[in-house]
């Protein structure tokens, strides 16, 4: 299980997220909705220990994420938002770079690197380094390095963007897989559709704040009648901000 237990993170006198408190449980696959600029990015990135928020604490399987931070990435596969990393480095070298930072054994590392490109379709790739390769095809390099070590908990930002039918396909398959096990998946979207398709629950962020967590059956109670679409625009579209104003 994930706890954010009061979580803020403040850039000056902005709150990227705002006293966040949410449970991810095991063996499931949590989605993380909002617009652009809501906080998604930022709550995963304080979960993989990118940046540190300055109020609350995170805990991952009881461990406190300040006191704990390298025994917990050790079990993380992290995704960021953005592709456009390691740039010079050949994709390979950058799979057997992550393979070492995990410590997986060569004959381990060489199976799962066969078995993921053949997944994604990265046989062109392999020889090219990132700075190549398409938008969609670093994404693909990259998923592969966040999964090579087969880590417990899958964080993953935006990790459908770019990717073509199949590949997206095939990644979200994966994903129900992992969770079946009794591992964690969270990933975040602005597309409910996807969140639709494969999430046991979601939290959705407005300007930092979590506003609602739960199913998507809980969601669609909330305004009953309406579709999904109709009811997440309604919680944080341009409507609903006009409201927040009025309110103000």
């Amino acid at each position: 299980m994930i706890v954010f237990q009061g979580v803020t993170k403040e850039y000056g006198s902005f709150k990227a997220i705002d006293n966040l408190n949410l449970e991810i449980v095991s063996g499931k696959i949590f989605g993380l909705l909002g617009h652009n600029g809501a906080g998604k990015s930022t709550t995963l990135k304080s979960l993989v220990s990118v940046i540190v928020p300055e109020h609350g604490e995170i805990f991952v399987d009881g461990l406190n994420l300040k006191e704990n931070r390298d025994e917990i990435k050790e079990n993380i596969g992290y995704v960021s938002d953005s592709p456009d990393k390691f740039l010079k480095m050949d994709t390979e070298m950058f799979w057997n770079f992550m393979a070492t930072v995990y410590g997986i054994d060569e004959d381990v590392k060489n199976e799962r690197i066969s078995k993921f490109v053949e997944i994604f379709s990265m046989d062109d790739a392999i020889d090219k380094t990132i700075g190549e390769l398409s938008h969609g095809m670093r994404q693909k390099a990259f998923v592969i390095g966040a999964l090579i070590a087969d880590p417990k908990v899958w964080v993953l930002d935006e990790p459908l963007t770019g990717l073509d039918p199949q590949s997206a396909y095939n990644l979200k398959e994966m994903m129900k897989e992992h969770a079946k096990k009794g591992n964690t998946v969270i990933f975040s979207t602005h597309v409910l559709e996807t969140a639709e398709q494969i999430c046991d629950n979601i939290g959705i962020l407005k300007k930092g704040k979590l506003i609602f967590n739960g199913t998507m059956d809980d969601l669609r109670k909330t305004h009953p009648g309406e579709n999904l679409e109709r009811i997440y625009l309604d919680m944080v579209g341009d409507k609903a901000n006009e409201e927040v104003r009025e309110d103000e």
